[in-house]
């Protein structure tokens, strides 16, 4: 997994590249001190992780994660940070970054996020976590049990359900226990198995445990 390291103080890029020797299959292919020095690095090797610090020079924040979305759209973000401000994390994980870690949190998560991108999640902080669990602007709930969320945006009843798959309840049971005809929890696991790509209720428990999902 080729990583651009990506902040403005040298010593910060030199402990990352320590943490980061520990990983398995996972080498540093640049470092830049700011957003042109960025940019060098994507023109002249590519990359498939950047870890991004998004007080560097020249960074707007979740403009500059957009517009580096737009131009390489394989390209993975993980955000390392001072800022804790709720609403640079949304704005963040909205512009498509794959993940959000503060610089005050466990050296730890930075493991624990890589594997979750890796595998095609978006791992949030355990300091920010809060920060994703509101409304996102379009009359629906997303939430966050664990570290790791859905690459694929759920709803608050779709979490709840696969949530209850996980805990091995039935389509009957599910329906029992939210008030609704059997009939529309079938169909709210059917909506889920397209939604995720899946193909059993195998995949959808594998899945839900993945997430860490609660029963609901």
């Amino acid at each position: 997994m080729r990583t651009i390291i990506a902040d403005d103080h040298a010593i910060m890029r030199e402990g990352l590249k320590q943490l980061l020797s520990t990983v398995d299959e996972f080498a540093v292919s640049g470092e830049a001190a700011d957003a042109e020095g960025v940019h060098r690095l994507l023109n002249e090797r590519g990359a498939d992780l950047l870890i991004l610090d998004l007080g560097m020079p020249g960074v707007s924040g979740s403009q500059f994660i957009a517009s580096l979305r737009a131009a390489w759209p394989e390209l993975r973000v993980l955000v390392l940070t001072a800022n804790v401000e709720p609403r640079s994390v949304r704005t963040a994980l909205s512009a498509g970054a794959n993940g959000y870690l503060t610089k005050s949190g466990d050296p730890s998560e930075l493991i624990a996020a890589i594997d979750a991108i890796r595998k095609g999640n978006i791992y949030v902080a355990e300091e920010v976590r809060f920060a994703v669990d509101q409304h996102d602007g379009a009359g629906e709930t997303m939430e966050l049990a664990g570290a790791v969320m859905s690459p694929v945006t759920l709803t608050r009843r779709e979490r709840q359900i696969l949530g209850m798959i996980a805990h091995g309840v039935t389509s009957r049971d599910v329906a029992s226990r939210l008030g609704i005809s059997p009939l529309t929890a079938r169909k709210h696991r059917e909506n889920l198995m397209r939604k995720l790509d899946l193909h059993s209720g195998a995949e959808l428990t594998a899945y839900a445990v993945r997430l860490g999902l609660p029963a609901g």
